[in-house]
C-alpha cells in the first residue's frame, strides 16, 4: 500500500513555535513501522517557515513575502534533516522533494514529478515533500499543503491520504463555539452545505483550515483515493488508521465512483483555472447526472478572462463548484454564444464547428 501522510505546521511545532523534534521522532517511528510492514510512504510536510522563523529571530509569523521566503529557506534544511536523522536510524533513506504549482501545471513537469517519486519509492526511500516557498509566487502557489498532499497522492497513485492535523476531524459545527457539535465519521460527497460547515485556520503558524481540507477531500473523492483527517498527535495515529480503526473523518465515495482518467485528474487538480462558466440548473443536471459535455446553451454567463484551451471552473448559479475542464471558447466568445444552440453558433462561428464549450473528455466533474 502507498500512503501519503501530510503533517501541518501547527502539528509540527511546539507551544513556543519551535520545531518539535520529539514529535517528528514519533512520526518517523510510525513511518518506519509502515515501511517494515511492506508499505510505501510519502510525507508531505509543512513547518519550514516556522523552523526558519526561530533561527532568524522572528518572534511571530512575518507578514511580508520576502521574510516568509527567507524563513522557508532557513528552515527547509533543518526540517528535512530532522526527518532524515530519525529515518536513518532505521536504515531508511530520506529524500527531499520541493515543488511549486508551476512544476505540475505543465503536463511534462507533472509526469516528471511522478516519475521521480516512483523511482524514490522503488529505491526504498521516503520522499519528504514540501512546497518550494523560497521561489513560489502567488499565482503558482498551492496555497496550502493540504492540496499539495492531494496533488502528490494523485500523481503517485496513492492508496490512502492521511492528514495529520491539530483537530480530530470534521465537526457539524465549530466545537470551540458550539457544545452540541459532533464529529462526522464518514463523508462521501463534498457539497456546498459541507463547505459552509468549515471555518478558517485558527493557527498562527499554519495556512490551512478545514476549508482547505475539504477542497483536498473533494479532489480525493474525484480520484477515488480515501482520505482521513485525524489528530496528528494521538498515539500511533497513522498505524491505527491503517489498521482500520475508526478515527477522525474518513472521506470515501461509493465503489466505482472515481475518475480513472489521468488527463482529467491533471486538468481538474493540477492546472490553474483562468475563469468560470456559470451554468443553469438543467445544464448542471445534465453534466453531473448524465455525464454530458458543457454546451453553450446551458451557460448563463462567464467570469474572468480566458482563452480557448484554458482550464476553467464550471459553477452553478448558486456558486457551487461542480467541475473543471478545458474550454474550447474564449471568454469573449462565451459572451457572444451563451444561451445559444450549437447549430445556431455554427452559422456565424463556422470555425467552432458546433463544438461544446467543454467536452466531457476534458472535464473533471467533482
Amino acid at each position: 500500500m502507498l500512503v501519503v501522510v501530510k503533517v501541518g505546521s501547527s502539528t509540527l511545532v511546539d507551544a513556543h513555535g519551535a520545531l518539535d523534534r520529539a514529535y517528528i521522532r514519533q512520526l518517523c517511528e510510525q513511518v518506519s513501522t509502515l515501511v517494515e510492514q511492506g508499505n510505501k510512504v510519502i510525507v508531505v510536510t509543512s513547518g519550514a517557515a516556522a523552523a526558519g522563523r526561530e533561527s532568524l529571530g522572528f518572534s511571530s509569523r512575518p507578514s511580508d513575502i520576502p521574510s516568509l521566503q527567507a524563513c522557508a529557506a532557513a528552515g527547509q534544511a533543518a526540517l528535512t534533516q530532522a526527518y532524515a536523522d530519525v529515518l536513518a536510524e532505521q536504515g531508511i533513506p530520506c529524500a527531499q522533494v520541493l515543488l511549486t504549482r508551476r512544476d505540475v501545471v505543465d503536463r511534462e513537469g507533472y509526469l516528471n514529478a511522478r516519475n521521480t517519486l516512483e523511482r524514490l519509492l522503488e529505491l526504498g526511500a521516503v520522499p519528504v515533500v514540501n512546497e518550494n516557498d523560497t521561489v513560489s509566487v502567488a499565482e503558482f502557489a498551492f496555497g496550502d499543503n493540504d492540496f499539495l498532499g492531494a496533488i502528490v497522492s494523485v500523481l503517485a497513485g496513492a492508496d490512502l491520504y492521511i492528514i495529520c492535523s491539530d483537530v480530530d476531524g470534521l465537526y457539524t459545527a465549530n466545537p470551540q463555539i458550539d457544545p452540541t457539535a459532533t464529529l462526522v465519521s464518514h463523508v462521501d460527497k463534498v457539497d456546498a452545505k459541507l463547505m459552509r460547515m468549515a471555518g478558517g485556520t485558527n493557527s498562527s503558524v499554519g495556512t490551512g483550515g478545514m476549508t482547505s481540507k475539504l477542497r483536498a477531500a473533494r479532489a480525493m473523492l474525484a480520484a477515488g483515493i480515501p482520505m482521513v483527517i485525524c489528530e496528528g498527535r494521538e498515539d500511533k495515529i497513522i498505524e491505527r488508521v491503517l489498521s482500520g480503526e475508526q478515527v477522525g473523518t474518513r472521506f470515501e465515495g461509493p465503489l466505482g465512483s472515481a475518475h480513472g482518467n489521468g488527463l482529467k485528474l491533471w486538468i481538474g487538480l493540477a492546472e490553474m483555472p483562468q475563469g468560470s462558466l456559470i451554468l443553469d440548473k438543467g445544464a448542471c443536471r445534465a453534466m453531473v447526472e448524465r455525464g454530458a459535455s458543457v454546451l453553450p446553451v446551458g451557460i448563463v454567463r462567464s467570469e474572468g478572462s480566458f482563452q480557448a484551451g484554458d482550464v476553467v471552473n464550471v459553477v452553478s448559479e448558486q456558486g457551487d463548484l461542480l467541475a473543471r475542464g478545458i474550454t474550447r471558447y474564449s471568454s469573449e466568445d462565451i459572451a457572444r454564444v451563451h444561451g445559444l444552440h450549437l447549430d445556431v453558433i455554427a452559422r456565424f462561428m463556422p470555425d467552432k464547428g458546433g463544438q461544446p464549450a467543454v467536452h466531457r473528455d476534458e472535464l473533471l466533474v467533482f
